[in-house]
């Protein structure tokens, strides 16, 4: 049973990235780019501007913010916000930070009836897609884990979450990574930097252009060529955020199955083979990108319609493209 990894496509990402990415100009500029394991996935952080010590500093503390981050809302870690939240009989107090992201989560939950859904901590343990050793479950199984979840299984009131089942399981896998991506590009600002970019996985946001007036380029994988990109975009100063069933899936007597679930049947959305978001922050980017992909085109556009802010492409089942009203206007 072939069990296809997401670092293999993160390697074509920032290939690509390297490639499109030239350094600031001027003989007194500096470029840092670091890289590190963390979030499940490949982060790589790069500065641009004169003054390399405040480059390094600022670089290392934006991977220790996204390390707290892990270690706040990693449903992996035991003493992690999620996991205790997971454990808990109906409520358990959280901490701001995790609130803010369980808001948006709840409210994207809401406006997409629950296409985008916080609950499916027990479906995605019972599918593997993230382990060593995925499988297709049985449909009696689904069922189970399926029962009580949506936008109604979870309460916020601050600083307590409730939940209306004790066996619901949080998962934050499709917001949490932005939310770090996002608190990592402020402390990179905060700290003086003007030009910079975190790469997690493929999912990014950007700070500034490139260095040199001109905007940063970001290519977008196929999501059926690995050695093809799709498009590539032009941008500043936002985030952009692929989801796509080629990040992590297996293949078991021809069909593929990924990690994007349909909380409606419990099994990988079909609707879609990639969708990519541009938006101001990679949290809405993040969520926003998991919700259209399983609604598909139609239900997906009208949900952004929402959302003024972002823009989407989306690639349906057959390959066909649809994207946003204002989309082209980031493409080359």
């Amino acid at each position: 049973m072939p069990f296809h990894r997401p670092i293999m496509v993160l390697v074509l990402l920032l290939l690509a990235g390297a490639l499109l990415w030239p350094r600031l100009g001027g003989d007194d500029s500096s470029e840092v780019r670091r890289s590190r394991l963390l979030l499940g996935t490949v982060v790589e952080i790069t500065a641009l501007g004169p003054d390399r010590s405040l480059l390094e500093g600022a670089v290392s503390d934006a991977f220790a913010e996204m390390e707290r981050i892990e270690k706040l809302m990693s449903p992996h870690i035991e003493s992690s916000d999620v996991a205790r939240l997971s454990k808990a009989g109906t409520s358990q107090p959280v901490s701001a930070e995790t609130a803010t992201v369980l808001r948006l989560g709840l409210h994207l939950a809401a406006q997409s009836d629950g296409a985008f859904d916080l609950t499916l901590g027990r479906l995605k343990e019972l599918w593997g897609i993230e382990g060593e050793s995925p499988q297709v479950p049985d449909s009696d199984s689904v069922a189970d884990a399926l029962r009580g979840i949506g936008p109604e299984a979870l309460r916020l009131e601050a600083p307590l979450v409730i939940k209306s089942r004790p066996e619901l399981q949080i998962d934050l896998g499709g917001i949490a990574k932005g939310y770090a991506i996002d608190r990592a590009i402020f402390l990179l600002a905060d700290a003086g930097i003007e030009f910079a970019s975190v790469n997690a996985g493929g999912d990014m946001r950007l700070l500034g252009d490139r260095g040199g007036e001109r905007p940063w380029r970001i290519g977008i994988q196929h999501p059926r060529d690995s050695q093809r990109l799709l498009t590539t975009l032009e941008v500043e100063d936002v985030s952009v955020v692929t989801s796509g069933d080629y990040e992590r899936y297996f293949e078991q007597e021809g069909r593929r199955y990924h990690h994007l679930f349909d909380p409606r049947t419990g099994y990988p959305a079909t609707a879609c083979r990639s969708v990519t978001v541009v938006a101001p922050s990679a949290m809405l980017a993040d969520a926003l990108a998991t919700a259209l992909f399983v609604l598909g085109p139609e239900q997906g556009m009208s949900l952004l319609q929402l959302y003024p802010e972002a823009e989407a492409l989306i690639v349906d089942s057959s390959g066909k493209e649809h994207q946003s009203a204002n989309f082209a206007e980031y493409r080359l």
